[in-house]
């Protein structure tokens, strides 16, 4: 009888080298030996896309691209036909992405920031503290606390100009396109950095006006009262104190706009929810009425940016600016700052 083969009795072969020979053209050309794009030819299709979706008209497209109603549609077909695919619905009210329209859209603004940080790195080596920098920060603490900061900064850093922008989502620093945000919750993505930072605190607050007309605001009397609310606060969880509140009084006003919500909180036309360093108005009064909104804020960048010293240098300058340091984002929350050098940005918003 034949001797039975055992497992055991085979041996692994491990191969010294590569079984093919690498130097050979035919086997080893690289993406840019091939004479074709994959993606084919219709990048400039992609570009008017993008500018559809952005603007939601084929006229209003137009018009920002310097180009005509009749090109941009033309791109339009020619970029669909081209995947085969209805990405837009013309109405007479407009462009609206479709589903495949609105994957797209996403993909593309993601390589449009891919875009301009290889641009911005080219521009400038990572050594160099030159460059532009978009920061994502809320107009409160962009007038209170980043603008004072940016005279310093700037004497630091004469070559790196900061493009600051409203967040229209304080979720995503990718919807917002800008390479740091201050937010209000840390980010999870593999590809940002995140780090804590101080806590911003949030009470009602009336002026003496206010409570001169309408009378001193207690739990017991805020069905007399008047209030200015906005759609900022209308996440349930945080705000759900808030919420109560102004559901036993009458809102007088709503407004989104940080600044000209505290404006009509000063001009006497309600209650408002306002950051504790609204208390350096000298006519602020903070009301006892059981609300109290305390959140941390976080600074969140993408990680591959960080490696740009520009980047880095905004990133450290609001990890100064926000911190614990600064005893407005103490995690106790204070009603009074001495120190002048935290009081700024109401020094001069209001040329005091």
């Amino acid at each position: 009888m034949g001797k039975s083969f055992s497992v055991t009795d085979a041996k692994e072969t491990i191969p010294t080298s590569h079984p093919f020979d690498t130097a050979a053209p035919s086997i080893s050309r690289r993406a840019l030996d091939y004479n074709s794009l994959l993606s084919g030819n219709y990048w400039g299709e992609l570009r008017t896309f993008l500018w559809v979706a952005k603007a939601g008209s084929l006229t209003r497209a137009a018009e920002l691209m310097g180009s005509s109603h009749a090109t941009v549609g033309r791109e339009i077909r020619r970029l669909q036909d081209q995947m085969g695919s209805q990405l837009v619905i013309l109405t007479k009210n407009g462009a609206h992405l479709t589903q495949k329209g609105q994957a797209l859209t996403d993909e593309l603004l993601r390589l449009d920031q891919r875009l301009f940080s290889i641009a911005s790195d080219l521009r400038a080596t990572k050594d160099e503290a030159e460059g532009t920098v978009r920061l994502g920060i809320t107009d409160g603490l962009g007038v209170f606390f980043l603008v004072p900061e940016l005279r310093r900064f700037s004497m630091a850093y004469p070559k790196i100009q900061v493009h600051a922008k409203s967040p229209g989502n304080f979720k995503n620093l990718h919807e917002n396109q800008t390479d740091v945000i201050v937010g209000f919750h840390p980010s999870s993505s593999h590809d940002m950095t995140s780090r804590p930072l101080g806590w911003l605190h949030f009470i009602p607050i009336a002026t003496q006006a206010y409570i001169d007309r309408m009378g001193c605001p207690t739990l017991a009397n805020a069905h007399k009262h008047l209030f200015i609310d906005s759609e900022i606060y209308s996440a349930n969880g945080p705000w759900d104190s808030w919420h109560a509140l102004i559901n036993r009084g009458t809102v007088a006003h709503c407004c989104d706009a940080s600044i000209s919500y505290g404006m009509m909180v000063k001009a006497g036309l309600g209650i408002g929810l306002l950051a504790n360093y609204n208390m350096t108005e000298p006519s602020a009064r903070p009301l006892d009425l059981d609300v109290h909104v305390k959140l941390q804020l976080h600074v969140i960048a993408l990680s591959e940016r960080l490696r740009s010293k520009p980047v880095r240098a905004v990133f450290e300058m609001l990890e100064n600016i926000f911190g614990t340091r600064n005893p407005w984002f103490r995690e106790e929350m204070v009603l009074s700052v001495d120190d002048p050098l935290y009081r700024e940005g109401h020094t001069l918003l209001f040329n005091l």
